[in-house]
Parts: C-alpha cells; sequence; structure tokens
C-alpha cells in the first residue's frame, strides 16, 4: 500500500455528531451489537456485487467467492471487519460515512432527549449501522475500493466519532471494504476470539454470506504430537451461512427468526410475530415476513423507503422492494425469494410485472392473516395496534378485495368502555349489540373527550345502544370507505335522520310524530329567526339533557373532514347544519314563550350553542357573546 494522498478533513453533518454523541452514551449497556451491525452492513455490500456482477462477471476481478473476514489483535487492540463486497468510491465514502442521507432525520433527532433507555429504543428504531463502531471504538478507519476500479482508487477514511473526519486516496488491491476498530480501554474484551466467535453465533448465524475467523492448527506427527513451528493460519466459517428462508421450519429455532429479523430491519427490539412460507405450483416463492414490535421514526411519510428485501433464486436484486405489498402494510418487514422473475429485474419492471401483482395479492392475506392470528394474544395486538393502527385504517380506501379483512382487525373506543384506549373490535361490538339493532353506530370528533360527550349520544344512553367514539384525524376518511361489516350498515349518528329501528317501539314512533305536529308553529319560528344559516329547523328525540343540536345532511362531508381539508388550503363549498329542538327541554319551552327580539336572540343562541357543541366555530361570536349576556341580564 502507498502513501495517503490528496488527504483533506471534512466535518460531520450536524445531524451524525448529535447521533454519534447520543448513541455512544445510549447503547452502552448494549455495545456487543457493533459486530452484528458491522457483518449486516458487509453481508449488504456483497449482495449488491452479486447483483451487479449479474451484468459484468468482472467485477469480481477473479475473487467471486464472497465472504466476510473478522481478526483481532489482543496486543494493538484492534478488531478489524473486512468484505469483498461492492466498495464504494471517494465520493460514496464521503456521503455514505459522513452523512445520513435519510428523510426525517432531523425530526428523529429532536425526539432524542439524552434519557438513555428511551433513547436506546429511539436509535433502534432508526439503525445505527457504520456508527455503531464508535460504541467500542475510539478511532476507526476504513478503506475501501468500489469493485472493478482501478487500485488507485482506493480512499482511507478516519474518524475519532467527534466533530470530523480525513479522507485520503490510497492504493488497495482487493476491492471491498475493511474497517478497523481500535478499541476503547474499556472495551478490549472484544479483541477475544471466543467472544467474537460467539458474538457471531449469536446475532449473525443467519447471514448467508460466510462469515470467518482465523484458526491457527498445527501439524502433528503420527503418533499425535504437535510438531513445533509447523503453525499454519486457516480461516474457518463461524455461522451457518445459508439463506434462514430456504431453510425448513421445523429446523429454525424463534432465537434465529428474531436475530434474522434485527437484520432485515435494522432494529434493535424483537418482532411481535412473523410468518414464513413457501409456494410451489404456478407461483414459486418463499417470503418470510415480520411484524415490528416498534415503529419507525419514519412510518407516517408515505413516500418514505420501505418494502421487503428481493431475491431471485437466492441472488439479491434489491432492498425495500415497495411492489409487494401495499401502502397500508407498509410497517411490514421481510424477504421475498422467487424463481418467477428475471435476475436483471429493475424497479421499473416490477410495475409492470404480472407475477408481482399475484405475489403482491397473495403476500397482502398472508399479511392479514398474521395480523388475525396475532389478535387472538390481546395484550401483544395492543401493543401492535397502539404502534400501527393508524397506518392500517388506511386499508379500506386502498384495498376494496380485503376490505372486510381489514375490518375485522380494526379497533375502537366506545361508549361500553370509560378509556380511550381503542381495543374493541367490530366483531366485540356485534356481539353485544341490542335486540332489534340492526346497524352499527358512529360518531367522529376531535378528540376522545368530545366525542364522548356528544349530544348526538344522549337517546343511544337512554335505550343502551354502544355508539364507537373516533378521534383519530382519518376515521371519517376510513368511515367514508367502510360501508358494512357483517351485513350491519354503518351509521353516522350526527347525520341524517335517527333512525334507532326495532329498538323503538310503535308507541314511541307514535309520539313522535305527535309531538313534531305539535310543535310546527314553534319550528316555523325558528326557521324564520335563523334564515339562511339554518338548512332546516325540526323536533327531535336525539336528545334527553341538551337543548338543541345540529346535524348535517347524511352524504355531507362531516366537521372533523372539513376543518382538516381547509387546513389544508382546500376551499370548500358552504353546507348548511340542520338544527333539531329538544320539545322536552326548559330552554326550547322557554323560546316558546317570548316574543319579538327576545325570541331571535334566544334561537340564535340555541343554534351557536349546538355548533360549539360540535367543535365547530362561531361565524360571530361577539353577536353570540351580547346576546347571552342580554340573556343571563334579563
Amino acid at each position: 500500500m502507498s502513501t495517503a494522498t490528496h488527504e483533506e478533513t471534512l466535518g460531520f453533518q450536524t445531524e451524525v455528531k448529535q447521533l454519534l454523541k447520543l448513541m455512544i452514551h445510549s447503547l452502552y449497556s448494549n455495545r456487543e451489537i457493533f459486530l452484528r451491525e458491522l457483518i449486516s452492513n458487509g453481508a449488504d455490500a456483497c449482495d449488491k456485487l452479486r447483483y451487479a456482477a449479474l451484468d459484468n462477471d468482472a467485477l469480481y476481478e477473479g475473487d467471486s467467492e464472497l465472504r466476510i473476514e473478522i481478526e483481532h489483535d489482543a496486543e494493538a487492540g484492534t478488531v478489524t471487519v473486512r468484505d469483498n463486497g461492492i466498495g464504494m468510491s471517494r465520493d460514496e465514502v464521503i456521503q455514505n460515512l459522513g452523512t445520513i442521507a435519510r428523510s426525517g432525520t432531523a425530526e428523529f433527532l429532536q425526539q432524542l432527549s439524552g434519557e438513555q433507555q428511551k433513547d436506546a429504543k429511539l436509535i433502534g428504531q432508526f439503525g445505527v449501522g457504520f456508527y455503531s463502531g464508535f460504541i467500542v471504538a475510539d478511532e476507526v478507519t476504513v478503506r475501501t475500493r468500489k469493485a472493478g476500479s482501478d487500485q488507485a482508487s482506493g480512499v482511507e477514511w478516519r474518524s475519532q466519532g467527534e466533530g470530523e473526519f480525513s479522507v485520503a486516496d490510497i492504493e488497495r488491491e482487493a476491492h471491498g471494504t475493511e474497517i478497523v476498530l481500535h478499541l476503547k480501554g474499556d472495551a478490549q474484551e472484544f479483541a477475544d476470539d471466543f467472544r467474537l466467535r460467539s458474538l457471531v453465533r449469536k446475532y449473525s448465524d443467519h447471514i448467508e454470506v460466510p462469515v470467518r475467523l482465523p484458526k491457527v492448527e498445527t501439524a502433528k506427527d503420527d503418533d499425535g504430537n504437535e510438531i513445533e513451528g509447523s503453525e499454519v493460519t486457516t480461516w474457518e466459517t463461524v455461522n451457518e451461512a445459508t439463506a434462514l428462508w430456504a431453510r425448513p421450519k421445523g429446523e429454525i429455532s424463534d432465537d434465529e427468526y428474531q436475530a434474522f429479523y434485527k437484520h432485515v430491519a435494522h432494529d434493535f427490539s424483537d418482532p411481535l410475530t412473523w410468518s414464513h412460507n413457501k409456494v410451489e405450483g404456478k407461483l414459486e416463492y418463499t417470503s418470510l415476513l415480520y411484524v415490528p414490535g416498534r415503529a419507525p421514526f419514519d412510518l407516517y411519510e408515505r413516500d418514505g423507503v420501505r418494502g421487503v428485501k428481493l431475491y431471485v433464486q437466492r441472488v439479491f436484486i434489491m432492498d425495500d422492494a415497495e411492489q409487494f405489498l401495499p401502502l397500508y402494510l407498509r410497517f411490514i418487514k421481510g424477504v421475498v425469494d422467487t424463481k418467477d422473475l428475471s435476475l436483471n429485474v429493475s424497479r421499473e419492471l416490477l410495475q409492470q410485472d404480472p407475477q408481482v401483482d399475484k405475489i403482491k395479492s397473495a403476500l397482502t392475506k398472508r399479511g392479514l392473516d398474521m395480523l388475525k392470528k396475532l389478535a387472538k394474544d390481546a395484550e401483544a395486538y395492543q401493543t401492535f395496534w397502539n404502534t400501527f393502527g393508524t397506518v392500517l385504517k388506511e386499508g379500506p380506501a386502498e384495498d376494496f378485495a380485503n376490505r372486510e379483512k381489514i375490518a375485522g382487525l380494526l379497533r375502537f373506543a366506545t361508549t361500553h368502555t370509560d378509556s380511550a384506549t381503542q381495543d374493541q373490535s367490530l366483531a366485540d361490538y356485534v356481539s353485544r349489540m341490542k335486540e332489534g339493532q340492526e346497524k352499527i353506530y358512529y360518531i367522529v370528533a376531535d378528540s376522545f373527550k368530545a366525542a364522548k360527550s356528544s349530544p348526538h349520544l344522549e337517546i343511544f344512553r337512554k335505550k343502551g345502544i354502544e355508539v364507537l367514539l373516533l378521534s383519530d384525524r382519518i376515521d371519517e376518511w376510513l368511515m367514508s370507505h367502510l360501508s358494512e361489516f357483517e351485513g350491519k350498515n354503518f351509521v353516522d349518528v350526527a347525520k341524517g335522520e335517527l333512525d334507532l329501528g326495532e329498538v323503538e317501539n310503535e308507541e314511541e314512533k307514535q309520539a313522535q310524530e305527535e309531538t313534531a305536529k305539535a310543535k310546527e308553529a314553534l319550528v316555523k319560528r325558528v326557521q324564520e329567526a335563523l334564515g339562511e344559516a339554518v338548512q332546516e329547523v325540526k323536533v327531535t328525540h336525539r336528545l334527553t339533557d341538551s337543548p338543541a343540536c345540529v346535524v348535517l345532511p347524511e352524504h355531507e362531508m362531516g366537521f372533523q373532514m372539513r376543518r382538516i381539508m381547509e387546513a389544508a388550503g382546500q376551499t370548500l363549498p358552504e353546507v348548511k347544519p340542520i338544527l333539531e329542538l329538544n320539545p322536552e327541554h326548559p330552554l326550547v319551552a322557554r323560546l316558546e314563550g317570548a316574543e319579538g327580539e327576545a325570541f331571535g336572540d334566544l334561537a340564535h343562541i340555541l343554534f351557536d350553542q349546538a355548533i360549539i357543541a360540535e367543535g365547530g366555530q362561531l361565524e360571530d361570536p361577539a353577536a353570540y357573546v351580547k346576546r347571552l349576556n342580554t340573556l343571563l341580564t334579563a
């Protein structure tokens, strides 16, 4: 190796400085994961070279036996991890080792607090990769060369993990990457052969690329005695070195499945569940899918990185192949290995291949079945729902074919529970329906409290009818694409005519008709007083405690969705609500006896209060306050 040339010192990206500082302190108690991360990166580099060499075999440079080698030097206090994978150019070194080129990085770092236990979990969601080396090393040296480039194109990168790093050009005979960790004083335990071997078996046994460590062997004579001075160093493969997903399920332990998940997902925590499946016939593929226990920090970036690792006949093709799962299952991680695609497939070709659509359909059902099975464990499923429930709610709009399956996986808060926790299934709701009840009732509001205290629920409480309480921003949009479940139609209790079906008897219905007829004059007067502010005024049987409520036409957008759309800059046509009066309430009785200006003021007050109760905004709050003050001082 010649002397380094063209050396320059550069500063880390601000986010890298923050990540390094927090990671080194927060992950101190689990520092052994550095080896897993570096081996995983080396395996990815080997996969990428194997794929690139499909079109250009010369990239192997006569060395097609892909591998990862680990050496240690106890005297020097170093551990070296090297691969003969794709390698990096100078620009790639600066980009990959000096910055974090992932969307949402700044938002992620804002969540870090300096509290070790909490931050360790967050960093686990992010995936520490190369930077994990600084957990055990006070200096890291990287030597690399891009496969197919000349030997003078080698690059050496050095840093002590603080504010800056240096990059220099070197000559390097071998392609691939070598990482030398100069161990900290309290991390010398890792410069031990037994320790390294045990860590490889613990974390990286599933890696398909052979992970090798040197082994010193001494020749023996015919009597079995060692021959002095005959020591020979050979390389011994420590890991299983076979594609885990290609092995029979019965031969794979839970620990191996969990270790493989951590490799493909770059996650610290165990998955909630997984599904390993081999399909033969018209389609031939193997899938290994996981449901994570934690959400990645960029979960809600619909354009973010997502998808499974794609292999064709065990040859790595691409990371994050998003074409094999729908967007609402973007949290699922794993591997798909198929014989039905070309080795030269690209992202563009995947979008046009009918085989991909068939595999996607099958994997979608597999993913939903996996969640259905998980739902049998209420505690584990609640963990899943609290983490990914909002994303799963995107499903009914995106996947008509599986809408009923998705509906069965949804969870809600209801009037039959005191907590805002969304833990009730639609099947639970249906099993508790009142005799004669044919519909599933729900209400949408900005918060659980607002939903639970809505005037629209008064008649339902009186009748003992359960109502779903929806308060997530996505809920109204969800329900616009979810028309029924098990033959029971969904009804928004704040829209259209209220029909409780056979829950109400004929006497009650007749009494309502008689009351409506008796109050026709009052309704007409209120309609004239409010004028264009309302579409219609009528008496209601929805209310037992409140004097009035506003109702929207059945097919109109609700108040919550209107506010979201308007906040996003959408201009929406004006919708006039229907005002419904409770004829049994003292304020309505007082209204009926009022005359002149007092009647108009009280009519407007009742209407404005009904708008406020729905979380709406008044067009003229000052006028409302003035009328209310007049009423209070009368």
